[in-house]
């Protein structure tokens, strides 16, 4: 098997050792010092609130996050929490920061700004284009880099999982290593995969809602990704959100292995032998070529516990209160990405919106 399969106690151990490291030096009694987070060559410094936004522009939950091959950021929102329901649901950033345009207004046909969620870029032929899920809206398009929409897929009834449109709620996007497909994870809706080809024709469905004692099903598959790093045989992995672990497929839908130890996966990205998760709760991990634990960074057991409330009632209360947040530390991490000099954007699902960039030192 080209990939290790960690015992969760292992993994817990693993996290042990590396959460109290993960923070080394804190912002310092002013809160003027930007936080450093992680060790040795996984070390960043944090700077929240990154990327300003003009006066037009407000953060609703920021979702997805994608770096296109000139280094541009491209963030993807849920303008409706912000209140905001008219407002451009993508916004997109030059290298520095710097506001470059912004759009999906213009998707208000199919009621697609108030629901960003996923997104990536692939190139296709020297081209490149976004693949975007878009939850309550059901819906999944193609489009290019400044919007137009090449096509839009709603529910796919070929695969016979589905009553209702409603039913169909789309999450996250991974492409195929070789035949220009792609593969759509129906994260909030029924539980399923489904694989399309290089046009959007529907080609076949694997998954299904289930529990930890089913390998294959799923309790919210929320992130998909190729795993690619090189030596392995290409593979998809599934965030397992609510079931705290990875599940890993061959191309055609065939289970291969579970990754476990995780708390809540959201997504995922790669750069090298580098598996990134950004998970829920409050933390990113990084994990080797083996899949074997590097680090939690931002994590500390008791901020978790503070995240989650779980002194208190229960609920995502701190989420909407950024005056208790902390210097290197995060809320709810949804999407991260590496940019090509090994940099990290994460977006966080928070009232309203938060983008760290977490600068490559070591």
């Amino acid at each position: 098997m080209p990939f290790s399969i960690p015992p969760t106690a292992a993994v817990a151990a693993a996290a042990t050792a590396t959460a109290f490291p993960s923070v080394l030096r804190a912002a310092d009694k002013a809160g003027t010092k930007n936080a450093v987070v992680g060790s040795g060559e996984h070390t960043y410094e944090c700077r929240h609130g990154w990327g300003g936004l003009p006066s037009h522009l407000k953060w609703g939950e920021t979702h997805g996050v994608a770096v296109d091959s000139q280094g541009f950021i491209y963030i993807k929102n849920n303008t409706g929490s912000s209140g905001l329901r008219h407002q451009d649901c993508i916004v997109v950033f030059d290298p520095d920061g710097k506001f470059v345009r912004s759009f999906g207004n213009e998707h208000s046909a199919f009621n697609i700004h108030t629901v960003g969620h996923g997104i990536d870029i692939r190139k296709e032929g020297g081209t490149e284009y976004l693949y975007l899920c878009h939850t309550w809206a059901n819906l999944v398009t193609k489009t290019t880099l400044k919007g137009e929409i090449v096509w839009a897929q709603g529910t796919p009834w070929e695969s016979k999982a589905y009553t209702a449109p409603k039913q169909f709620i789309p999450t996250n996007i991974a492409f195929h290593p070789t035949d220009g497909g792609f593969y759509v994870s129906d994260g909030y809706g029924a539980g399923y995969i489904h694989r399309y080809d290089k046009v959007g024709r529907y080609v076949s469905t694997f998954g299904g809602k289930g529990g930890r004692e089913q390998h294959g099903k799923f309790s919210t598959p929320h992130g998909i990704w190729l795993d690619d790093r090189p030596g392995r045989d290409p593979q998809l992995c599934i965030c397992d959100r609510a079931n705290a672990r990875l599940e890993y497929f061959t191309l055609d839908g065939n289970y291969v292995g579970t990754v476990e130890g995780l708390s809540y996966p959201a997504h995922l990205d790669i750069r090298g032998d580098v598996l990134m998760c950004p998970d829920l709760h409050a933390r990113i991990s990084l994990f080797g070529k083996d899949n074997q634990l590097i680090t939690h960074l931002g994590y500390d057991p008791a901020w978790t516990d503070k995240v989650l409330n779980k002194d208190g009632q229960g609920g995502f209360i701190m989420r909407t209160r950024p005056e208790t947040w902390e210097n290197g530390r995060f809320i709810h991490p949804h999407d991260a990405c590496f940019d090509k000099d090994g940099n990290i954007f994460v977006v966080e699902w928070v009232s309203d919106g938060r983008v760290t960039k977490l600068r490559k030192l070591g």
